[in-house]
């Protein structure tokens, strides 16, 4: 019979990470040395809410102040909008 080894599921919070530890992963993304998706894998944060919560917080980045990004519409939209 084949054993099966099971891997528990630990659920994290944000207290198991310390302030350095934070501070280096939101310098590593702003400077473009690595992504939020490879961050998540390398390291083992469960969610991108948690990365982009530190982003938000430590970052640069003024989040307050941004402008929306709006989709474009496209030139059926634009005469259905006419015609109404």
């Amino acid at each position: 019979m084949e054993k099966h080894e099971e891997t528990r599921y630990v659920k994290r919070t944000q207290k198991d990470y310390s302030m350095s530890f934070k501070l280096q992963i939101v310098q590593e993304i702003e400077r473009g040395i690595t992504t939020i998706s490879q961050v998540k894998k390398e390291y083992g944060i469960q969610s991108r809410a948690t990365i982009v919560q530190w982003l938000r917080k430590f970052g640069n980045f003024d989040w307050e102040n941004q402008t929306p990004f709006t989709m474009s519409k496209g030139p059926e939209q634009k005469i259905m909008e006419l015609e109404a």
